[in-house]
């Protein structure tokens, strides 16, 4: 849904290396070695061991007042009322009636507090853990993700953004990480453009083989950096093409593109399922614009009905399949809305005190965490900001979110140091 009520902000004016995470310590060398991959049985546990993080980003805002913390019957809560979940005791917008069912693999975090009211410094902030500087640029939360758990050899990329108009470009969003670890932006449910072969086989095969040939020779005179990430490019580029049939969501069964829905983010979910199955280790998926200024209310019934269906049915799906242990799924934006009800019916910018919702690997199962009052206007209880989700992240998925990257023998700290992860939420 197309919100043309927006602010008219810029944003919106443009429409492993640690292969198993924390874990591979006590699975013993042993079992990571060549001979326990090649036994499909050990490959296919393995992989669902392999630690994965996806994001949902509301784009513009979500209201928590219609969704994770609603205040029905007060000044501030609207006109929606609150519904029972799977766990007794916590309870939901009635927005969202089959997220309710899967309450029991959620853990909500109502205190959140980031000072920040702007969608851009926002944004940057809620993916990065740390507050933009004219000093220096941090990666984002995916590319962290990718150099941190992706295995060496995946053929696919590590850090996936999927939109609706993706088009298969890659982003500048891993800074000092390097370009090998930004996202590549895909569109829901096609595989990414200029992926079917050119030519026949064997003159590709013949292409390729002089290509490495002359990289091998260039490259024993002169090897950097950018030379070797040519040449891992090309090479991923070619394994990428060889698993296209990994991004067609056509090959999914009628039934599960039904549950999933058909609409943008169904497509979005069922694609990021199948990317996940095939060793993906971080995906985002999109859903815009929650910037409601107008008609805050209008609009949440018809964009939550969307979510709720697709968010609910992929969570289920990662459980059904075995998957949700090892997948961290975040559902967050830059900011939320006011408490305030405007004029025209709609919420603004408010990063005082609101939601963020997490499921699955390494997080406390059927859980609330933090306290707003009975206004939502401020948080009371389990205070928490960007800094402490970005280290809780990191650390559900079994990182040491005190550790750092070497970049060129400087030491970089993976987040920010002065900051801790949220512990009463980690399993």
């Amino acid at each position: 849904m197309f919100a043309s009520y927006a602010c008219r902000s810029p944003e919106h004016t443009i429409a492993r290396r640690q292969f198993l995470g924390g874990v591979a310590g006590g699975v013993g060398a042993a079992a990571l070695g060549l001979g326990a991959m090649t036994r499909p049985a050990a490959a296919a546990e393995l992989a669902k061991q392999q630690k994965r993080i996806v994001v949902f980003w509301m784009a513009g805002g979500l209201s928590q007042l219609e969704s994770w913390d609603p205040k029905p019957g007060t000044r501030t809560g609207g006109p929606f009322r609150a519904i029972p979940t799977s766990v007794p005791g916590v309870e939901l917008c009635e927005l969202l009636p089959q997220t309710a069912k899967q309450m029991h693999h959620l853990c909500l975090v109502r205190g959140v507090n980031t000072s920040e009211d702007d969608h851009g410094k926002g944004a940057y902030l809620m993916v990065t853990g740390r507050r933009e500087s004219p000093a220096l640029d941090y990666p984002r939360l995916g590319a962290v993700a990718a150099k941190a758990l992706a295995p060496e050899n995946s053929p696919l990329p590590g850090h996936i953004q999927i939109t609706p108009g993706g088009g298969g470009g890659r982003s500048n969003d891993a800074a000092y990480l390097g370009p090998k670890f930004a996202s590549v932006v895909l569109g829901g449910g096609q595989p990414p453009q200029n992926t079917s072969p050119a030519v026949a086989a064997a003159i590709d095969a013949q292409r390729n083989d002089f290509r490495r040939k002359a990289n091998e020779r260039f490259l024993s005179r002169r090897r950097t950096a950018q030379t070797d990430l040519y040449t891992y490019s090309y090479e991923q580029a070619l394994q990428l093409m060889e698993r296209r049939d990994a991004f067609d969501i056509s090959k999914e069964p009628a039934k599960a593109q039904e549950q999933y829905g058909d609409h943008d983010l169904g497509r979005q979910c069922l694609l990021a399922r199948r990317l996940l199955e095939q060793g993906v280790t971080f995906i985002q998926i999109s859903h815009s614009n929650y910037d409601t200024h107008n008609e805050n209310f209008d609009f949440h019934i018809e964009q939550l009905g969307e979510f709720d269906q697709a968010y609910a049915t992929f969570i289920d799906d990662l459980h059904q399949r075995g998957m949700l242990d090892s997948t961290l799924v975040i559902v967050m934006s830059e900011f939320g809305r006011t408490p305030n009800i405007n004029l025209y019916y709609g919420r603004d910018h408010w990063s005082k005190a609101w939601s963020v919702a997490l499921a699955g690997c390494g997080v406390k199962r059927g859980i609330a965490y933090g306290k707003t009052n009975d206004q939502g206007t401020e948080v009371v209880d389990g205070h928490v900001d960007h800094g402490n989700l970005f280290h809780t992240y990191l650390s559900a998925v079994g990182l040491d979110s005190t550790a750092t990257f070497d970049i060129g023998g400087r030491e970089m700290p993976m987040a920010d140091p002065s900051s801790k992860p949220i512990d009463a939420v980690l399993a």
